[in-house]
């Protein structure tokens, strides 16, 4: 079959784990993956430098995510994985307009904390890609890639788009093990329900923008590291109320599992931002093995108080597996009652 996307460009502009010995046998996987789908895999300079080295120097995290898009001959960009401090590129992308000068529009996919380069490129008008990244998905230790994940992931690289997505019909229980020993190990699988509405019109529509809600958060509470709601506004990485009206968010939880008083927090300071009175919808993320369920979901009910705004739950995207694939910036009709969102 004809694959659009050629040569896929790999990018840790969070974490630097990739670059780190006791996950080489992940990345064999992934290569041989990629391979006999006749995909060519690059690892851009810095992003096999490991974890130590990759935390002191942001700017070359950055220099890293300006190659891949300069780079013509890259048509995707992949993260790696996700990680904590991805906010603090800002500076080396945005300074002398770094970033604006050779952004283009190229497919990027990544979740969890690249967040943050989620709403960088939004910024600059570029379209991009939410829910799955290279260790996670691509190096999963199953014999395969999930089915469901790959569907996704399978569809983005032959057609550079993703049509519609619909429930999982199973959810995993998250590995602890990612050794050796786990290679071709299946994981625990359980019976998943489907998208839950769980109050408003069951058919909505707009575009969509978000995330992972403990990154969100960074950009409005210092408790993680003492600079994101500087750095975050001065580049001004969270867009105005008037230009979130009429689209809708998408949240998920991190591996994190944030207690509910903590997920209230955080729900609560993106209502004091005035949020929920400008948005078309609220997409959540299934929470990883279903913890804080339906704590998570009582604190939606409880703390959104415009009433007439859809809220639904359950999306299998984010930090729990297996994952579909949600574009940013597009168009998309979300339908509860037929249990699909198309693009």
């Amino acid at each position: 079959e004809e694959i659009m996307i050629k040569k896929i460009g790999v990018v840790s502009l969070s974490s630097g784990v990739l670059g780190e010995s006791f996950i080489e046998h992940e990345i064999k996987i992934g290569i041989d993956r990629l391979n006999k789908l006749g995909v060519e895999i690059e690892f851009l300079p810095n992003s096999l430098k490991g974890i130590d080295f990759l935390k002191n120097n942001p700017e070359l995290r950055a220099d890293d995510l300006l190659l891949a898009f300069e780079d013509d001959t890259i048509d995707m960009i992949l993260c790696a994985i996700g990680g904590e401090d991805t906010y603090r590129l800002a500076p080396y992308l945005f300074e002398r307009d770094r970033l604006k000068n050779i952004v283009k529009q190229k497919l990027f996919l990544g979740f969890s904390d690249s967040t943050m380069n989620h709403f960088m490129l939004n910024k600059l008008g570029i379209k991009t890609f939410y829910g799955q990244a290279f260790l996670p998905d691509v190096c999963e230790l199953s014999a395969n890639m999930l089915a469901y994940t790959e569907k996704y992931f399978l569809e983005l690289i032959k057609t550079g788009k993703i049509n519609e997505i619909h429930p999982s019909e199973v959810w995993y229980e998250a590995r602890e093990d990612f050794s050796e020993k786990a290679i071709g190990i299946e994981m625990k699988s359980h019976p998943n329900t489907g998208f839950e509405l769980l109050r408003g019109n069951s058919i909505f529509s707009g575009k969509i923008l978000g995330g992972c809600i403990e990154t969100i958060y960074d950009m409005f509470d210092n408790s993680r590291f003492n600079d994101t709601v500087e750095i975050c506004s001065k580049y001004n990485l969270f867009p105005t109320l008037e230009e979130w009206e009429n689209k809708i968010l998408l949240i998920e939880s991190s591996e994190e599992k944030s207690k509910p008083d903590l997920y209230r927090k955080m729900i609560r300071a993106l209502k004091n931002y005035g949020l929920f009175d400008v948005l078309a919808g609220v997409l959540v993320g299934k929470p990883q093995n279903e913890i804080y369920y339906e704590e998570y979901k009582s604190i939606l009910l409880e703390e959104i108080t415009n009433k007439d705004l859809p809220i639904v739950y359950n999306i299998n995207i984010g930090h729990s597996t297996p994952r579909c694939i949600i574009p940013f910036g597009v168009e998309a009709e979300v339908n509860v009652s037929k249990q699909i969102i198309s693009f």
